[in-house]
This record gives structure tokens, C-alpha cells and sequence, in this order.
């Protein structure tokens, strides 16, 4: 059986190695996530950073603009097919390129690794330990933005990536189904909320997207580690598992997670908590 890493992650000497191949194509995704305790705003892209220095070859996206749906009423709703095709065409990003994406923070490249899968190219890599490991090696960097010509990019939606309400509703108290909450402990209990309510979906489990990560520069544990830990959660590789957070970001995070873990059955609850709490319908647990 091949790993699942081969087709999920690349490291820094693979890249290093092919920054001239025309058939890749790099993205520069760096944003910060702030924790929810902190004042707003939580979420930020970081173009400056891009802007000063980057991996060779690479273009930005920003996470917060770019792969959302601005005129949608769940915020950070995904790019519509034609958004992301428009997108992903001008960046030179065609259905022939395979994509690797990084970041600085191991939270935000695993949303675009999503979004591509979502929309039918898996040709999409992460960079595992992303920009912080690949300048701690002291590998190039350039100030320098490509022109890559335009590409023809194909949405095909892959519905077994994605969830919404209605199948979250439908899986409460189903045994054959887990829900994964990817946010801090404290978002789970309901002591902190970045939305309108408190708490968490009845009968999710907690399993924070920090645990599948290691070291200095975040990079993904060994799959037999994350098997551990989502197994000492509770989540079996039978269930269906449904992953969630507050806006589906960290909870693509936990899908890759489970994706490394061998998990086949995982699907993103692309809304999330902002989508769920919409409904005053929806039942929700704390403590």
C-alpha cells in the first residue's frame, strides 16, 4: 500500500530541486490565524510578505479574498467554480500543473489543498514545514513575480469532499458517522466562540488541528502517530467523518490530517460553525 504522504506532501529538497519545471506551479498562501482570545481582526493574508520574498516561481493567493465567495451569506464561504477557474487561469495555474502550496503557519495551505481537491485537481501538494522551513535551510528566496502564461483551469466538483447543515443534521446520533471538531479545546467547551453562539455540534469529538503537528516548523507527524491520536479520540477508520472548525480552514487542516492518517471516508463541513449557528434550528453542546 504507497503512502499517503507521496500524494499529499512534498519536503524542501524535492522543491528545491525542481523550482525550473514547468509543470509545477507554486503558491505562496502566508496569512496569520490569531487565536480567539485575541483582539480582532483574526484572520489577516500577508501579500507584504510575498511582496519582500518568496520561493522562486511562486505566486500569491490571498485566503481571505481570493478561494471565498464574497456575496455569500455563510462567511469565507468557498470560491465559486467560475471565482476559482478565473483565478487559477490568471495565475497560470492549468489542469496540466501540479500545484504546490505553502505556507508559514501549517494552518492556511491545507484550504487551497482543499479547494483544488473539492473542484477535481488533485494534482496539489503541500510543502511540508512550508516557508519557515525552507528558510531556516537557507534555500533561495526572490522578490521577483513570475508571469507564468495563462493556463486553462476545469472546475469538476468532487462532492464527497464537502458537507453542509443538511448531512451534519442528518448525522446526529448516527454511530456510523463522527464529527470532528478541529478548533482549541476552549472553543469546544464553549469557553471561547469567534461567532454568535457558544459551543460545539452535539456529539462532536475534539481533536485540534496542533496535535497532528511537530517542531520548529510545523511539519505533519508520521501517519501511524495521527492514526494514535485520532484514534484515541474515538474516530475509527469506518466512520464517516465529517471535519468542522468555525469557517471550514482549520478543518481542511484536520481532513489532510486524516487523509495522512489513511482515513478514506472524511469530508470537509465547509461552513462550519458560522454556517451551523446561522440556524437557531441547529442544536448546539458546551462544557
Amino acid at each position: 500500500m504507497s503512502d499517503p504522504r507521496e500524494t499529499i506532501l512534498v519536503e524542501t529538497d524535492w522543491l528545491a530541486d525542481r523550482l525550473t519545471d514547468p509543470a509545477i506551479r507554486i503558491v505562496d498562501i502566508r496569512g496569520t490565524i490569531r487565536p480567539p482570545d485575541a483582539p480582532k481582526p483574526w484572520y489577516a493574508a500577508n501579500r507584504e510578505a510575498y511582496r519582500e520574498a518568496h520561493v522562486p516561481g511562486a505566486v500569491f493567493v490571498d485566503w481571505l479574498e481570493e478561494i471565498v465567495d464574497g456575496g455569500a451569506p455563510v462567511p469565507m464561504a468557498v470560491a465559486t467554480p467560475e471565482q476559482l477557474k478565473t483565478l487559477m487561469e490568471g495565475l497560470g495555474i492549468g489542469d496540466e500543473h501540479l500545484v504546490v502550496v505553502y505556507d508559514d503557519s501549517a494552518h492556511i495551505a491545507p484550504r487551497l489543498w482543499w479547494v483544488l481537491n473539492y473542484y477535481g485537481h488533485d494534482a496539489v501538494r503541500v510543502l511540508n514545514g512550508g516557508w519557515t522551513k525552507w528558510v531556516a535551510e537557507e534555500r533561495p528566496v526572490t522578490a521577483e513575480v513570475p508571469k507564468h502564461p495563462i493556463s486553462t483551469f476545469t472546475p469538476h466538483i468532487r462532492p464527497e469532499w464537502r458537507v453542509g447543515s443538511r448531512e451534519v443534521r442528518a448525522a446526529l446520533g448516527d454511530p456510523a458517522v463522527c464529527l470532528v471538531d478541529c478548533r482549541s479545546p476552549k472553543e469546544f467547551r464553549g469557553e471561547l466562540s469567534r461567532g454568535e453562539r457558544k459551543g460545539r455540534i452535539p456529539g462532536a469529538v475534539n481533536v485540534p488541528i496542533a496535535a497532528a503537528l511537530e517542531g520548529p516548523h510545523k511539519t505533519w507527524k508520521s501517519g501511524a502517530e495521527i492514526r494514535r491520536l485520532y484514534k484515541a479520540a474515538g474516530v475509527r477508520r469506518e466512520h464517516q467523518i465529517i471535519t468542522y472548525c468555525n469557517a471550514g480552514v482549520s478543518a481542511s487542516v484536520g481532513l489532510l490530517a486524516l487523509r495522512l492518517a489513511g482515513y478514506p471516508k472524511a469530508a470537509n463541513f465547509a461552513g462550519s460553525w458560522y454556517e451551523w449557528e446561522r440556524d437557531p434550528a441547529n442544536p448546539t453542546e458546551t462544557g
